[in-house]
């Protein structure tokens, strides 16, 4: 869920989470916005942890687990902007080579979103965009709106969600990547309980590879894998990601976003192997 500040984002994540759940008591916010979360305390009673400075990644990662160990089932993180703000932050303050610097504080930040991606529960994350205004004919006369530009994130976060929900400071909604094909050609909407319950729905139903293809066949290296996006996954160095990616024509663009992560991720690995060399 990604837009500037005073989109709604926390609000439509709220009535997200509920229509996921169907029940207050399971849904969780990690607040890093001044307990910005209880300012919503008249939908229900939901539960929140609050993350103060410095937003480490290994403070959201303990969050997490305080929430599936009590049995949430949808958490909100609002949000994650800030984990990005504060490792950009170390960064800058690292004495030696900012560029091997990058391979101490990369590693953080892969900790936190395979935190997220084996979650038990439904994770939202939050995304505060950059803030910028456009001249806009109202009623005939020119006036500024505030627009939300580039998300406040490490790029290439978005590849990790099944879902990105752009909001504009109108409160609507469209979707950016979205592997249900639910919302991808609607009209920008208002996002309600209803919106979570669709998901839900589609989560149920289940999206297994053999619903996106007719039929696709693995390298042996990769046949045990439960799926194609698994197989993606175990990919250890670019040699046999471009591998897996020429054996399956049919699926290069179905599974697009998920070849460029992982490409990322391999190549953000510090001393990554490529070609059967060592690159430093």
């Amino acid at each position: 869920m990604q837009g500037p500040s005073g989109a709604g984002k926390t609000f439509s994540s709220l009535l997200l989470a509920f229509g996921l759940t169907g029940n207050w008591s399971k849904v969780a916010v990690i607040d890093t916005e001044n307990q910005s979360a209880d300012l919503y305390a008249h939908l229900g009673h939901y539960n929140v942890i609050s993350v103060g400075a410095p937003q480490t990644p290994e403070k959201y990662m303990e969050a997490i687990e305080v929430c599936e160990k009590a049995g949430m089932e949808a958490i909100i993180i609002d949000s994650i902007s800030h984990e990005w703000e504060t490792l950009l932050d170390i960064h800058s303050n690292m004495p030696g080579n900012s560029f091997s610097n990058w391979a101490k504080i990369t590693p953080r930040h892969n900790g936190l979103l395979n935190k997220i991606l084996s979650c038990s529960a439904h994770v939202i994350a939050t995304v505060r965009t950059k803030q910028d205004y456009v001249l806009t004919d109202k009623n005939g006369k020119m006036v500024p709106e505030k627009v939300g530009l580039k998300g406040v994130q490490r790029d290439g976060l978005e590849y990790d969600f099944t879902i990105v929900f752009d909001v504009n400071i109108r409160h609507m909604a469209s979707a950016s990547k979205d592997r249900t094909g639910m919302f991808v050609d609607l009209p920008d909407f208002l996002i309600g309980i209803e919106t979570g319950q669709k998901i839900l729905k589609w989560c149920n139903e289940g999206s297994s590879v053999s619903e996106k293809t007719d039929s696709f066949s693995l390298t042996d290296e990769f046949e045990k894998s439960l799926s194609f996006q698994d197989a993606i996954s175990a990919c250890q160095n670019m040699d046999e990601l471009i591998k897996l990616f020429n054996a399956n024509p049919s699926l290069q663009q179905v599974f697009k976003d998920e070849f460029i992560a992982q490409k990322n991720r391999l190549l953000d690995q510090p001393n990554f192997r490529q070609n059967g060399t060592t690159a430093h």
